[in-house]
């Protein structure tokens, strides 16, 4: 990410705000620079202070025309209740788009990981005991629901983008009702779950590293209330970075005594909680397909096409699994170079 000012109207515009505010925060506005983008029209900014209490601050610039901060507001004061680590918002200005918040710092788990997988471990603990945290402290009616609709409406981007615009591929009537069923199957299941807060982007790029309370929490302004699996898949099966199998399984066994000793509603047998977490999988790597496709050709955002394989590579081993997933890949196979290359039968129950 280049740390050059980017010469906008919106740039002038947050650097005028950040003169307006309390001389008691001590920015130095020479000090403003990027300090990254997102998948969506979100950009952070980084600027230092004098304040011992905050050496340094983020600035999320989110357009009004294409972004609501009041979700981000709502999401950082609710998981904050349940004592995870989230960024505090300092100072606020909803009309233009402009939130100034701490600064939560630069090792994320991804950038830790890719340079120290030594602290593999005791990081992904971290982030499944402060998920457990999120989860005991979920209450209804405080989100928006992860509902049939949203789910499904979600996976429709994987024929939409992935197959249609991506791959170029159409399904036939035939396909088009067996997908229809795939995504039937996934659903009940989904929704039979637990339902609690879910962040929705749980994973390596949106975890921190820092000392006190780790992980820092980022990017949650999407949470919704829903499946108790789904923030573990995006945790465990991430885009980003890959676990061998029997590691995401030390991981989500360990997960599941926790929140069994917590009082969470999972299922008594491993096996079958095991089951809810790869459905849950397939339903978020059917979306993930459909969102990087869309990124890119409707975006122009190339950098997540090096991430489709992996996100293909889970699809494909939770498919060739399940009976009821064999019209899925049936039709991955249909649209693949080379069928069937990337399969790996791995671990059931």
């Amino acid at each position: 990410m280049s740390t050059i000012l980017p010469n906008d109207d919106r740039t002038a515009a947050l650097a005028q705000w950040l003169t307006t505010l309390p001389a008691e925060l001590g920015i130095h506005h020479a000090s403003l620079s990027v300090a990254s983008a997102d998948a969506s029209f979100r950009r952070y900014f980084r600027i230092e202070s004098s304040n011992a209490a905050h050496p340094t601050l983020i600035i999320m610039d989110a357009p009004p025309s294409h972004e609501d901060c009041q979700p981000f507001i709502h999401v950082a004061e609710l998981f904050g209740r349940s004592g995870v680590h989230v960024t505090k918002i300092l100072e606020q200005n909803l009309e233009q788009g402009f939130l100034l918040l701490t600064d939560l710092g630069n090792h994320t788990y991804l950038s830790v990981l890719e340079h120290d997988l030594s602290q593999a471990d005791a990081l992904y603990r971290d982030a499944l005991t402060a998920l457990t945290k999120l989860q005991v402290a979920s209450t209804p009616d405080e989100l928006p629901l992860y509902d049939r609709e949203r789910l499904l409406n979600e996976m429709m981007l994987f024929p939409q983008w992935y197959l249609g615009v991506h791959k170029n591929f159409t399904l036939t009537d035939a396909q088009t009702a067996q997908l229809t069923h795939v995504f039937s199957t996934l659903l009940d299941n989904n929704l039979a779950q637990t339902q609690v807060w879910v962040h929705r982007d749980y994973h390596s790029r949106n975890l921190m590293v820092i000392d006190d309370n780790n992980p820092g929490i980022l990017d949650f302004q999407d949470a919704v209330y829903g499946p108790i699996t789904y923030d573990l898949v995006s945790l465990l099966r991430d885009a980003y970075i890959e676990w061998p199998e029997a590691q995401q399984i030390d991981w989500l066994v360990r997960y599941w005594e926790q929140a069994r000793k917590a009082g969470l509603n999972v299922p008594a047998a491993f096996d079958e909680f095991y089951k809810d977490f790869e459905y849950m999988g397939l339903q978020r790597h059917l979306k993930v397909l459909g969102i990087f496709a869309r990124l890119f050709h409707r975006d122009g955002k190339s950098g997540y096409l090096k991430d489709l394989p992996l996100v293909l590579k889970y699809t494909r081993q939770v498919a060739a699994r399940y009976r009821d997933f064999a019209p899925l890949l049936h039709i991955l196979d249909a649209v693949a170079e080379e069928a069937a290359d990337t399969t790996q039968v791995g671990y059931t129950f």
